[in-house]
C-alpha cells in the first residue's frame, strides 16, 4: 500500500508520487487534492488487491456523495486542461533551485529536498519559531520533525508568486540562523 493522500493528485509534478520511483502499488488511498477542498477520498486497487473484497463484503454510509464526486471529476478535468502537473514540476524546481542558491554554504542549512510542490528545507536546529515569523510576513509554512520547513504551495501557483515566497522566506531563514545558537 502506498499512501498518496497528501502527495498524490499532482502535488509532486506527476499524478502520483510513487511514479517517480517506478513503483506499482497494490493499494493506493487518495484524498485531499482530489476534491479541491471538497471532502472526497478514493482507494485504487491493482490486480493483486482488487479481488480481496467482493461485492457486498464492505459497505459505506458516506460513499458516492454526488457533490464530492462532481468536485473530483472537475478537479481532474481542470488539472489536465490547465496543465497543473507541468506547473507543479516547473515551479517546484524553480523554488528548490532558488532556495538552494540562497542557502548554499549557509551555516545551519542542511539540505533542500522534495519533488514538485512538496518541498522540505532542513536546518540543523529546531525552527518552529519561523512559523510565527513567516505568518507575520504574510506566508504560511509548516515545520515538521522540529527542523524541516515544509512548503506545500497550491498547484495553481504562478512564477511571480513563487518568487514572492523566496523573497519572504529566505531572509527570515537567514536571520533566524544568524540569531539562533547552533545545537
Amino acid at each position: 500500500m502506498l499512501d498518496e493522500v497528501q502527495c498524490g493528485i499532482g502535488r509532486t509534478g506527476k499524478w502520483f508520487a510513487h511514479q517517480w520511483a517506478g513503483i506499482q502499488p497494490d493499494v493506493m488511498p487518495l484524498a485531499k487534492g482530489l476534491g479541491s477542498g471538497v471532502p472526497v477520498g478514493a482507494i485504487v486497487c491493482g490486480p493483486r488487491a482488487a479481488n480481496v473484497l467482493q461485492p457486498g463484503n464492505h459497505g459505506t454510509t458516506f460513499g458516492g456523495n454526488p457533490l464530492a464526486m462532481r468536485a473530483g471529476i472537475e478537479t481532474l478535468t481542470i488539472m489536465e486542461e490547465d496543465k497543473l502537473l507541468d506547473n507543479a514540476a516547473q515551479i517546484g524546481e524553480a523554488l528548490r533551485s532558488a532556495f538552494q542558491r540562497e542557502f548554499e554554504g549557509l551555516a545551519g542549512f542542511v539540505e533542500i529536498r522534495g519533488q514538485g510542490l512538496m518541498i522540505g528545507i532542513e536546518l540543523d536546529r529546531p525552527c518552529g519559531e519561523l512559523l510565527l515569523r513567516a505568518a507575520e510576513a504574510g506566508l504560511m509554512i509548516s515545520v515538521t520533525a522540529d527542523r524541516v520547513i515544509r512548503l506545500l504551495p497550491p498547484l495553481i501557483i504562478s512564477r511571480p508568486e513563487a518568487d514572492q515566497i523566496v523573497a519572504i522566506l529566505a531572509p527570515l531563514v537567514k536571520d533566524f540562523l544568524a540569531s539562533t545558537p547552533q545545537p
